[in-house]
């Protein structure tokens, strides 16, 4: 396999570079390092795939002008990974950069994908975010996505337009439906960051809203597997879209108590406003892709998260 990483100094792109490379295949990775948030962490996370030497190539560029057609020439396999994070700066003027990044450069790589000569898989990261609030628990693939955010929306759009291209000109399109996805390296906003840093450092925890939202949470390389099985499996038709989830299902407090057991601290906890966006549940049903790749949730959520208070530790500690 030539694999090309999109968004490969983020944290689930960083991931899979480093499990491609480590099962003997070259990869391609490309980043525009974006200033979402802090870039020393992006290079970081681009350090620890670059230890694997010759059979990585790293590409410096924004997917809406980078030379794809060039870069695709002799890639047998594509995981999109980047885009424009985050449900609450989804809002207002920062929306255009949602569209940029989001559905603009997918379209792009899926015209560059029509004439790559040696194209066989093309994996788009998409979100549980599509769904909104929805129809039945555990979600379905075939429910009615219902985004109640702009940054759903894009992630939807994009997720459309790949099954438009498999199906209009055969590109080998496959979506996965994240949910919520954690473990060492994720961003710094997103919850269990937060949450894991201020436990050992004695900060705050800010909640939005009860805490009694429920989320499907899952480790990052439960995701890293399912983007590999997603890539060979024999068993997925072009346009597929499946549900890739934890199966935790536990509400933020819950967490939380998990949590202050696994750091031993107590948590300076305030409780805000819920934000505009968010969903009160998620869990997404996985039957499909099981079926499809032989995939399974192997991390338990209490395993994932001491494995992410390790690394936190680790930060802060320098």
């Amino acid at each position: 396999m030539r694999a090309l990483v999109t968004g490969v100094a983020g944290f689930v792109g960083s991931h899979l570079a480093e499990r491609l490379l480590i099962d003997g295949h070259e990869v391609v990775g490309i980043d525009s390092f974006t200033d979402y948030y802090d870039n020393a962490l992006k290079a970081a996370n681009l350090a620890q795939v670059q230890v694997h030497g010759d059979r990585f190539t790293f590409v410096e560029g924004d997917l809406n002008t980078a030379d794809l057609e060039l870069i695709l020439r002799n890639v047998t396999h594509v995981f999109h990974q980047a885009g424009q994070p985050g449900v609450r700066l989804s809002w207002g003027k920062d929306f255009a950069a949602y569209i940029d990044a989001n559905i603009a450069a997918t379209q792009r790589l899926l015209e560059a994908a029509r004439t790559a000569p040696r194209l066989e898989r093309l994996v788009y990261a998409s979100s549980s975010s599509v769904y909104g609030d929805a129809e039945t628990y555990p979600t379905l693939e075939t429910d009615r996505p219902m985004p109640r955010s702009p940054y759903g929306v894009t992630k939807l759009a994009a997720e459309h337009l790949c099954v438009l291209y498999a199906k209009n000109f055969g590109v080998p399109t496959v979506s996965l439906r994240y949910f919520t996805v954690y473990g060492p390296r994720q961003r710094p906003d997103m919850a269990f960051t937060r949450f894991l840093r201020a436990a050992v450092t004695g900060g705050i925890i800010t909640i939005y809203g009860d805490g009694e939202q429920v989320r499907d949470f899952t480790y990052v390389a439960d995701i890293v597997d399912a983007n590999v099985r997603a890539a060979t499996a024999d068993g997925v038709p072009p346009g597929a879209v499946y549900n890739v989830a934890g199966g935790s299902s536990v509400t933020v407090n819950e967490v939380l108590a998990i949590i202050k057991e696994l750091s031993g601290h107590e948590l300076n906890v305030e409780r805000t406003d819920a934000v505009d966006g968010d969903v009160r549940r998620t869990g997404g049903s996985t039957e499909a892709f099981e079926a499809a790749t032989g995939w399974k949730s192997a991390v338990s959520l209490e395993a994932g998260l001491a494995n992410h208070l390790t690394w936190t530790l680790e930060q802060v500690q320098g």
